[in-house]
């Protein structure tokens, strides 16, 4: 017998009514946060921005290839990476097929990450992908837009994260002792510290007459909903089984493939 309670389908469905209503405030809450979103202020970008892209070395303006919109996915790929980080790769594995729905739509999804370019390459052919990604190698843009800390701010518990001061120092030192952050670094040949210099997130930009501007971040827990697989598992019966620490992999590592 399974050990999660059983009912029949009378009461199954009495219940799922129940469930209904709440997706449905759920649904309607998401479409006002949109809203929202849409509604901040626009930030001018000030600074100049340099990147290497496969057409050659391009502007922040440059990366939006003609369309007015765009939406910067910070990948967690560092300079002395093997391999993107795995959770990272996991998220981009739903990219490509999205990139040409959204640039008929006005907006280009472009990934960013301070690997040189050619470990960008090299990656993006071995998993497939065909979606366009920029290496800020040299650059401080992962640093402004809180993708990222220095060496130096590490070290110093300086730096800023998910919109608020991030000190690491005490992570990074229970992670050494306690080893327990190996499954996160499968593939990437960089210690925790190393790793904790790259953080994920999202930025979105419009540019306006000539004029690049910021419009929209999200970081952490925020950017759950571009991770397609994670609300697969949330209408599985068992959902996302955290319990079972960073399971998955690269696709191409899974065993068998």
């Amino acid at each position: 017998m399974p050990e999660h309670r059983t009912a029949t389908r009378e009461e199954w469905l009495a219940q799922r009514h129940e469930l209904l209503k709440d997706e449905k405030e759920h649904t309607r809450r998401g479409d006002e946060l949109a809203r929202r979103r849409q509604e901040l202020p626009w930030v001018r970008v000030e600074k100049a921005y340099g990147f290497e892209t496969d057409e050659g070395p391009a502007s922040l303006a440059d990366l939006f290839r003609g369309n007015s919109q765009m939406i910067v996915y910070h990948f967690m790929f560092g300079p002395d990476f093997a391999a993107g980080c795995k959770t990272c790769s996991s998220i981009a594995d739903g990219f490509s097929g999205s990139v040409v729905h959204l640039a008929h739509h006005d907006v280009t999804l472009h990934a960013v990450s301070r690997a040189p370019l050619p470990k960008i390459q090299a990656y993006k052919k071995r998993m497939g992908w065909s979606f366009p990604w920029a290496s800020s190698y040299g650059s401080d843009f992962n640093y402004d837009f809180q993708a990222g800390v220095t060496e130096q701010q590490q070290s110093a518990g300086d730096g800023d994260y998910n919109f608020r001061p991030v000190d690491m120092r005490s992570e990074i030192a229970s992670a050494v002792r306690a080893d327990w952050p190996a499954g996160f670094l499968d593939g990437t040949d960089v210690d925790w510290a190393t790793y904790r210099r790259e953080l994920p997130g999202l930025s979105a930009f419009i540019l306006e007459d000539g004029v690049v501007y910021h419009t929209y971040s999200a970081y952490s827990r925020g950017i759950d909903g571009i991770w397609g697989m994670y609300h697969w598992l949330d209408r599985a019966p068992r959902g996302r089984n955290e319990a079972r620490d960073a399971w998955w992999k690269r696709h191409d590592e899974y065993s068998g493939e």
